[in-house]
């Protein structure tokens, strides 16, 4: 990779380029790979992470070996470029793989450590700590983490990544902070105190909820658990062999969420018509997604949410066919119930949780009651503190369907005027209000390395007023 972030005949030439990364999950350490491919040693970069290791986040820190990926390796790559670098890194390792295998997240956090080892030298540091605020300097910003030596950066990229669920709520009123109730499922150690026959009820029933039943019901042939939400819908499975991506021709011209509905509903007709399965639909919309999803305006959006999305997100996030396969079997042992409409009561007794679900009458009770229901968008309603003084510090603003920060399609922050953050991006989840399809590795991948780009782009040289 060539360098080019200043202009060789200006006077900025030898200046450093000083970025900071707030996360280093997939997004954060996808962003300081291709920034630390481009060899110019002006380039810094520092990762700040809150955790224990790099290339985890929630997505790939599990650690259970039995959560898998729901994308099939051959399309994991960390480059765009390259489709075959995870099977490679993998067979490098001496390791078999097939490329249409689902592997373990964890495995995938460690491939992302490996791939970022391979450009880090002494331009990468790493901060351990939380960034509580970022301070515009005039020339850059200054992070501040605890009671830490402040960072200096010449461009900050918000790679945060999913944050926690919201509270969980029942009439307006939140759950307790009770042992039974477990606010962050992807801490396993909540699951090492339950008694072998325990029941567990799990509040959200996508693939966050898979992996945490897969856990319970691994751990003790008695256990049971009820997975409830408000549809009761569980994610659509892969196939063992896939038809390739069904290419459908998107209506040109302005696009309505019924429109959208009525075709997508079309295309998997004529796919069937020609043995298709309708995951090739699903797949073949894919990369079109931002662009169609840009093309509505505000209320279609909001339309497409309420009556849509989730009919949509349970076959496009789809379940590995071994993950799949495990949820029948568990459900057709009775050890796993499906529920619909929510909890609607709850009570405590003896150190246990009584619930109901939907309209049915009885009640369950639960061992541990889990919050499953997804990541907290909304960042008016967050409790990091970095979110909220970037917010007082007016730097950032929500995006108008409270799904993640506002920005340009590239990545530019914008704040509370629509106006644009000097050299401040975000890249992947805060990103889904504007482009809606940003939690996957083929979007974050391109984004991380469309950010590297940007920031070691020449900078014009401001003239002289005369």
């Amino acid at each position: 990779m060539t360098s080019t972030f200043a202009d060789a005949a200006s006077p900025e030439t030898n200046r450093e380029l000083r970025v900071s990364i707030v996360g280093g999950g997939a997004s954060g350490v996808l962003t300081a790979v291709n920034l630390l491919a481009d060899p110019d040693p002006r380039i810094r970069v520092t990762i700040h992470e809150s955790g224990p290791v790099l290339g985890a986040g929630i997505a790939y820190g599990t650690t259970d070996p039995r959560h898998l990926l729901n994308v099939r390796a051959r399309h994991m790559s960390a480059f765009p470029d390259t489709p075959s670098d995870l099977i490679d890194w993998y067979r490098a390792t001496g390791r078999t793989i097939d490329p249409i295998t689902f592997l373990p997240r964890r495995e995938y956090a460690e491939y992302l450590r490996d791939r970022l080892s391979d450009v880090a030298d002494d331009r990468l540091q790493v901060a351990n700590g939380r960034v509580d605020d970022v301070v515009p300097t005039g020339s850059g910003y200054q992070l501040l983490s605890g009671d830490a030596v402040p960072t200096e950066a010449d461009a900050v990229v918000l790679a945060y990544g999913n944050a926690a669920p919201a509270a969980l709520t029942v009439d307006g009123d939140e759950l307790p902070a009770e042992p039974w109730h477990v606010d962050n499922p992807w801490d396993l150690s909540w699951t090492e105190q339950l008694p072998p026959d325990a029941v567990i009820v799990l509040v959200g029933t996508g693939l966050t909820a898979i992996d945490t039943a897969i856990t319970v019901l691994e751990g003790s042939p008695d256990r049971r658990v009820v997975m409830v939400s408000r549809h009761g819908l569980l994610p659509a499975a892969h196939v063992e062999q896939q038809s390739t991506a069904w290419v459908s021709p998107v209506p040109q011209g302005p696009l309505t969420a019924d429109q959208l509905a009525t075709f997508f509903e079309e295309q998997v007709a004529a796919a069937k018509r020609q043995d298709v399965d309708w995951r090739a639909v699903v797949d073949g919309l894919r990369a079109p997604t931002q662009s169609i999803w840009q093309r509505l305006d505000l209320a279609e959006r909001r339309r497409f949410l309420a009556r849509y999305a989730r009919q949509w997100e349970i076959r496009r996030h789809r379940m590995a066919p071994d993950i799949a396969a495990r949820m029948v079997e568990y459900r057709r042992d009775g050890r796993l119930q499906i529920a619909a409409g929510g909890i609607t009561s709850f009570s405590e007794r003896d150190g246990a949780c009584l619930l109901r679900l939907g309209d049915d009458p009885q009640q369950v009770r639960a061992d541990a009651v889990v919050n499953c229901t997804g990541p907290q968008t909304d960042i008016t309603r967050s409790d990091n503190p970095l979110l909220q003084s970037l917010r007082e510090r007016s730097l950032i603003a929500p995006d108008a369907l409270r799904l993640g920060l506002d920005c340009l399609p590239a990545g530019q922050v914008l704040d509370p005027d629509g106006e644009v953050v000097p050299r401040m991006y975000a890249v992947g989840p805060p990103r889904k209000g504007t482009l809606y399809e940003s939690t996957a590795i083929p979007e974050i991948r391109a984004q991380a390395a469309a950010v590297a780009r940007a920031l070691t782009a020449p900078q014009p040289v401001p003239s002289e007023t005369p």
